[in-house]
């Protein structure tokens, strides 16, 4: 289940509006719409702890290995190498949609990638500071 799909279903199943959830996490109503439709995803650690709480989930029920990749490497390299992140976890992804690689498989081999990602980082320090 996708993070969007999570959020709203806890979310729903804790009797609460967009408006009260935004409220009681303190962003706006338009970050609680976006992260539902799977537009955006916190950026900060903390908010995935505070939304765990709220809706009473673990908090890696919300942080998948994708998401905290996205934010590990939106903390290390700022927005830049976040959108790198992202935009090469969607190509692999896209690469192997409908194959035939099982979902234990698939994680290795996603998990191999993001490891790849942070050893050509470190090693291109041109790319290493936040942007």
């Amino acid at each position: 289940m996708k993070f969007c799909d999570k959020v709203k279903k806890e979310r729903r199943a804790k009797g609460l509006t967009q408006q009260q959830f935004a409220d009681i996490l303190g962003v706006s109503l338009r970050t609680i719409t976006n992260y539902e439709k799977g537009e955006s995803y916190p950026k900060q650690r903390e908010i995935y702890g505070k939304m765990a709480e709220i809706l009473g989930v673990d908090i890696n029920y919300l942080l998948t290995e994708n998401e905290e990749f996205y934010i590990n490497a939106n903390e290390k390299y700022g927005a830049t190498g976040a959108q790198q992140a992202k935009a090469l976890m969607q190509e692999v992804t896209g690469l192997f949609a409908g194959g035939e690689l099982d979902q234990d498989d698939m994680d290795e081999m996603m998990k191999a990638i993001q490891d790849a990602y942070w050893i050509a980082k470190e090693k291109n320090k041109k790319y290493a500071s936040k942007g």
